[in-house]
């Protein structure tokens, strides 16, 4: 059997789980929306979602619409989170193959500030997982800063008790497949409110923390938080958050994609609340320009970014 042969019959191995995970996850995903239609249905949920429809109240000072710098703080942190959660599975598959990497980055002292502290060597692969980890939280605390002193921070920070019935309200009316009634404009429901709390607020400093905890260099130094916080625990920590971020886009691409797409896009890449072109427009330059970044970004032109802040050596 020669080694292409080898290689396919590998490949149709891994895929092969897919033949019996896919039709099983569809077939429960019916029952599941089955199961809370009926569920919905019942006299007593069918009151409490009356009571409940699933969007809290916003104070009368609350801004109406979104404003330009959200909008673009908004397509940087996507690109940013993409382009980690690339890189960073890279480097996760990279050091569970066993596969030695052949180009390295190494700290150049002379061209930075100068530290006692020797130069680091790391993959190239994780220099770019962190030289963008690092634009990504520069955006991030750039758009919390914007966020408070502009009021925008109203409408992701839950303000009133009646966020949880809500909350759960809108998931019921998800799942049954009877969206809840949304103006994403003016106030989102209390289930995208707490999701984008949760995400903000909660998963972005967590993924922060972790990973400085698991950066090249500091995870050596720092050998006294070894006991007190384990190398990994703060990978699991970081991975799970990963986990969230990917599941958290697909879903809320899906639901605008899904929920009035036109409008939804204007919102923030048309900034109008009207059902015209001119945000699918710029939401798919701006996917151009995402991909054209990733096409560009990888070796050879990668090396040369790289050696504006240090040396790139090779195996």
């Amino acid at each position: 059997m020669t080694t292409q042969e080898q290689t396919a019959i590998g490949t149709r191995g891994r895929w092969r789980p897919l033949t019996w995970i896919i039709p099983l996850v569809v077939v429960g995903a019916v029952v599941v929306v089955l199961l809370a239609r009926w569920f919905v249905a019942l006299p007593a949920v069918a009151d409490f979602i009356r009571t409940y429809p699933g969007q809290s109240e916003l104070p009368s000072w609350a801004p109406v619409g979104f404003p330009l710098w959200l909008a673009i703080l908004h397509f940087l942190s996507g690109a940013f989170l993409l382009f980690i959660v690339l890189s960073g599975w890279t480097v996760r598959r990279t050091r569970r193959s066993g596969v030695r990497p052949r180009e390295f980055w190494i700290r150049d002292n002379d061209r930075l500030v100068r530290t006692p502290n020797p130069p680091v060597r790391i993959t190239l692969t994780s220099w770019w997982h962190l030289t963008v980890d690092s634009l990504w939280v520069l955006t991030g605390l750039l758009f919390v800063v914007l966020l408070f002193t502009s009021g925008q921070w109203v409408r992701i920070v839950p303000t009133r008790w009646d966020v949880v019935p809500n909350a759960v309200s809108a998931a019921l009316q998800y799942v049954s497949f009877n969206w809840p009634h949304t103006d994403g404009w003016v106030n989102y429901n209390a289930l995208q409110l707490l999701t984008y709390f949760v995400t903000v607020f909660l998963a972005a400093p967590l993924a922060v923390l972790t990973g400085i905890r698991l950066a090249p260099g500091l995870s050596v130094r720092w050998r006294r938080f070894d006991k007190r916080f384990p190398l990994p625990v703060a990978r699991v920590i970081h991975f799970a958050t990963m986990i969230w971020f990917v599941a958290f886009t697909v879903v809320h691409v899906a639901l605008v994609l899904l929920t009035d797409p036109l409008r939804n896009l204007n919102h923030l890449y048309g900034l109008r609340d009207d059902e015209t072109w001119v945000g699918l427009v710029v939401f798919v330059v701006s996917l151009i320009v995402i991909a054209v970044a990733w096409a560009v970004l990888r070796p050879p032109r990668l090396d040369a970014v790289a050696e504006l802040t240090g040396s790139v050596k090779r195996r």
